[in-house]
């Protein structure tokens, strides 16, 4: 009797030692901190297609993780296979916290902004450098006629897609969800403000609106003064003048430094608007949401011609008439010289 209740007070020492051992294992591989207290970044990039043993391989990379094995194991018990997105990770957290967020917890957007870019291209390379999406991906799309087609745009249109801010997107955002984007964003810009039903007023189109945009936007620095130049040139539209922009020149010739426009005029090009009238094919850059609203909100007046003063203000001197337009040019070139920069 004695022997046999030695044997039942070993077993339950064994068993309890068991216990111990099995929570101390459980607790070194499931709650154990296991990501460092001090971490290079706060953020981890798991690219799409990545598999389990690919995220073990950046964590480790990235000295996300202190014991990868513990990790490894606790993942499988977690049935976690992989999840792209990019993740903030908590300093301190045990495998079964740090599994459980990339398993199923909220992503960290980045931010995409889009200012002042001239081209396709520089949307492209710009975007790629904060989404998952390569430059190429983007610019093949922005490009494909046939896609661009669908969305009611061409590579001449294609700029206009995008309404320069800030947006919010997933990391892993791929080339055909980021244009999907910005053409719910750009939806959503022209359906505000009545800005579909001005430029009706206008007798242009959404897209030709904002190809006068990007012509205002890149005509003067001054905001001010946009909605009077886009007045101008609505102007010299309605009576089949040439709207005879020098922005267009640098975009025709892509010389983006010179300062002497003159040798382009005879540039055989659709974007010189030296030699053909109206508007060029497409957008010569992105139009802020200003030079947008300064088209649709023109001034109304009689102005054909402006010429920039020519002192340090950046303003323009407008004129009705080719005498008024030529007494601005006398003064622009006094303005110059009093400054010291004599033609």
């Amino acid at each position: 009797m004695q022997k046999r209740k030695k044997i039942i007070a070993l077993i339950v020492t064994l068993l309890f030692l068991a216990a111990l051992v099995a929570g101390w294992l459980g607790w070194s591989m499931f709650l154990k901190p296991n990501v460092p207290e001090e971490l290079s970044s706060e953020y981890v990039l798991i690219p799409t297609g990545s598999s389990l043993e690919d995220v073990v391989t950046i964590l480790k990379a990235g000295n996300f993780i202190i014991d990868e094995a513990s990790f490894l194991r606790t993942a499988e018990r977690m049935k976690y296979r992989g999840r792209p997105g990019r993740f903030k990770i908590t300093p301190g957290w045990s495998n079964y916290y740090l599994v459980r967020h990339l398993r199923g917890g909220k992503q960290s957007p980045v931010k995409v902004v889009l200012v002042n870019e001239r081209l396709p291209e520089d949307v492209a390379g710009k975007v790629s450098k904060v989404i998952e999406a390569d430059s190429l991906s983007i610019l093949t799309l922005l490009k494909d006629r046939i896609f661009l087609d669908s969305l009611g745009y061409t590579p001449e249109t294609a700029m206009c897609l995008f309404i320069p801010n800030t947006y919010e997107l997933f990391w892993n955002t791929d080339a055909r969800k980021f244009i999907a984007r910005m053409k719910r964003e750009n939806e959503a810009f022209w359906n505000k403000d009545n800005r579909k039903e001005k430029a009706a007023e206008l007798g242009l189109t959404e897209t030709e609106v904002y190809t006068l945009a990007s012509i205002v936007e890149r005509e003067t620095n001054a905001k001010s003064e946009m909605p009077r130049i886009a007045g101008l040139y609505l102007n010299r539209l309605r009576i089949g003048m040439p709207l005879q922009a020098d922005p267009t020149l640098v975009f025709a010739s892509r010389d983006w430094e010179s300062r002497s426009l003159a040798k382009y005029k005879t540039l055989d090009s659709p974007y010189n608007t030296y030699m053909y009238p109206g508007l060029p094919p497409g957008p010569i850059s992105m139009a802020s949401i200003t030079a947008i609203d300064a088209v649709l909100n023109a001034e109304d007046h009689d102005y054909l011609f402006m010429c920039a003063v020519g002192d340090e203000s950046g303003l323009h001197a407008f004129a009705e008439t080719y005498n008024g337009h030529l007494a601005n040019i006398r003064r622009y070139k006094r303005n110059l010289i009093q400054r010291g920069l004599g033609l």
